[in-house]
């Protein structure tokens, strides 16, 4: 009797705890939902050696401010702030010793500055931002002369541009002025990114504290002055310096890094607001934005859209940005292709780097600026290509019609130009082919943090995310954070550089010291078998690719595993988004595929011309995103010889045909 009399108590305690912690949504009414602490410390026999580490090097005293809503929900076991370089040096040694892992922290706005129970190492200290003039970087300027700028890792975006533009220079950065080194490491998108790529594309060396062994390492072009005592060049300086392009982040704490400089422009901003009718008027606007301005602009010039609600109306804001080095003085300025469509802008003005920061719609003309500055956000960026297609134009006003609060807009900022100048594999950021970078924006007023108001925009970013992520040509991983709905997006951040990041961070990280970065894939399995099955138009190459795949599954009693994936479905989705044909018949309806055959022809030898590695792209993204699998079985290839004429690009794999 004793022991029901124990369960009975036990069972009150447990619907107190169900009571105080479950709540019930009108999303899911039929679900029970709950929100409970998920933190647990763990004593293990290297719980009492943080002191060990904070006699060494400094503690950062006050509070931390950090700007990433998720960063601000979790305690690290402590923040440390070197002032050194030994300082990280020391910081790694103690973690190699202890078997733990740190994060770092730099401008505060990753999800991952801050995790529980882990000691943060804040760069706020390396501050210093140097400029050398051609001649000035100890002889080590190889054939390119110019100027460059070494930017310490705890330097922001807006403490780079201020000082350059004052020697007359800049850095092609991002948009906002309190972003840090993050930006630089991951991407890096802004204004000059048209006429001069992504910041990591002006990165030409770093100086860096390796996770593995603590040395200090030199990669890439870093002038003799800035390079520490003792610094070495590592055997893998170009897969370091190659990894740091984009996906910098991962494989060790960066010191410092340095850029290529260009002439610093003056700009010249222009702003129109259009309000929107309805749908239908929404997406003729978006395609005349989208054909008629944006594709016929010169590569010093871009055009961001914004498409928001504001005073009970659907609207979409245009600013249009224009860079020049030399001095623009505009008493009435030129016409430009929106003038035609829209008439004249609302406002202009000419300003420098700095100024630009405030000309931002977001910032200084939608819901009077910020949401009168008491607002919280959340976002996640897509890449898109022809958003004033009927397919990908729809899905950007719906988003913005179910928006769960009166602040949430999507953000569409121009690419194209210097950043597609680059080939998909030549730096760790392999997201090229794209037109605009939708970023989609949860907002809701601050006092309403943690309530389902909050709740609910994120789930909005996260939905409009997955709707758009197929007609998307890949997702930026900078914004990603801890949350596990990310695990989809950053599936498409980094391929096809999948497998090479997963083999460098296997070698430079091999402790996974830095968990707690923008997530990488494990270690990969590459294929050991690709099979090409083709044949005839109606052979059943799909219908014997699924067969097989059932066999390899079954006869080796699920010891292998195996999957069946046609090539042509990704020209099939552009085709959709280009010509509003539906998508799920051209993927599942023969008869209509075989209507659109012709017209699926010819769109994808335009493409190809447009494009001429479409078709190599195509498979190796093909291959990259099954990189879990034994078996890969591929269907609708083009190409007469596709062993002999593809084989070289992936050397691990065996490589098979089979004609139907």
């Amino acid at each position: 009797m004793q022991g029901v009399d124990v369960d009975k108590a036990i069972r009150v305690e447990w619907r107190k705890m169900c009571r105080a912690l479950g709540r019930r949504e009108e999303a899911h009414p039929d679900h029970l939902l709950f929100s409970s602490p998920n933190v647990m410390a763990a004593f293990t026999q290297h719980a009492t050696t943080l002191p060990e580490l904070t006699a060494q090097v400094p503690l950062v005293k006050g509070y931390q401010t950090v700007k990433n809503r998720e960063a601000r929900l979790y305690r690290p076991a402590a923040i440390i702030r070197p002032t050194e370089v030994r300082h990280d040096q020391q910081c790694v040694r103690w973690a190699l010793k202890h078997g733990v892992g740190l994060t770092v922290v730099g401008g505060v706005h990753s999800g991952h500055c801050l995790w529980p129970n882990v000691v943060s190492v804040d760069m706020g200290a390396f501050d210093q931002i140097h400029i050398l003039t051609a001649g000035e970087d100890g002889g080590d300027s190889g054939s390119d002369s110019g100027s460059l700028v070494v930017a310490e890792a705890g330097c922001k975006t807006g403490d780079i541009v201020r000082k350059t533009m004052a020697a007359g220079v800049t850095v092609p950065l991002g948009a906002r002025p309190s972003v840090g080194a993050g930006l630089w490491l991951q991407g890096g998108i802004g204004h000059l990114a048209r006429l001069h790529g992504l910041a990591c594309d002006a990165i030409v060396g770093a100086v860096v504290v390796s996770v593995d062994s603590s040395q200090v390492l030199c990669v890439g072009r870093v002038p003799s002055q800035h390079q520490p005592a003792g610094a070495v060049r590592p055997e893998n300086e170009p897969d370091l310096l190659w990894a740091i392009k984009g996906a910098g982040i991962n494989f060790g704490i960066v010191v410092s890094v340095t850029f290529k400089a260009y002439a610093a422009p003056t700009y010249l901003t222009r702003n129109w607001v259009v309000p929107l009718s309805d749908s239908l008027g929404a997406r003729l606007r978006l395609s005349d934005f989208d054909k008629l301005v944006a594709r016929k602009l010169p590569q010093n010039c871009s055009a961001d859209a914004y498409l928001y609600w504001d005073a009970g109306q659907l609207h979409l804001g245009v600013t249009m940005f224009e860079s020049s080095t030399t001095r623009l003085t505009f008493a009435t300025p030129m016409p430009t292709p929106v003038d035609a469509i829209w008439g004249p802008e609302d406002n202009f003005k000419a300003v420098d780097g700095v100024g630009l920061f405030e000309t931002e719609m977001y910032v200084s003309g939608m819901h009077g600026g910020y949401g009168g500055g008491k607002t919280s956000s959340f976002k996640r960026c897509l890449f898109l290509k022809r958003i004033g297609e009927i397919n990908v134009a729809d899905r950007l006003v719906a988003a913005v019609e179910t928006r769960p609060s009166p602040f949430c807009y999507l953000y569409l900022l121009q690419g194209g130009g210097a950043v597609g100048d680059v080939a998909a594999d030549i730096t760790a950021f392999s997201c090229r082919d794209w037109d605009f970078a939708c970023v989609i924006t949860g907002v809701w007023p601050r006092d309403q943090d943690g309530t389902e108001a909050a709740r609910s925009a994120v789930r909005w970013v996260y939905n409009v995310a997955g709707d758009l992520l197929f007609l998307s040509s890949g997702a930026y991983g900078a914004d990603f954070g801890p949350d596990l709905r990310d695990a989809a997006l950053a599936a498409k951040a980094f391929r096809p550089n999948r497998p090479r990041l997963a083999r460098l961070k296997n070698s430079l990280d091999p402790r996974n010291m830095l968990a707690y970065a923008c997530p990488l894939p494990k270690t990969l399995r590459e294929q050991k078998l690709i099979i090409f099955v083709t044949g005839e138009s109606c052979a059943g190459k799909d219908y014997c690719a699924d067969v097989w795949v059932s066999v390899f599954i079954r006869c080796t009693h699920k010891s292998l595993t195996a999957r069946a994936v046609s090539i042509s479905d990704t020209i099939k989705r552009e085709y959709a988004a280009a010509t509003g044909a539906d998508l799920s018949r051209l993927l599942w309806d023969r008869a209509y595929k075989e209507q659109h055959r012709p017209a699926l022809t010819i769109f994808f030898h335009g493409q190809a011309r447009q494009r001429p590695r479409l078709p190599k792209e195509n498979f190796l993204n093909i291959v990259y995103g099954a990189v879990d699998v034994d078996v890969l079985l591929i269907t609708g290839i083009k190409n007469e010889a596709p062993v002999a004429a593809l084989s070289y690009l992936v050397p691990d794999n065996r490589l098979l045909e089979v004609h139907v």
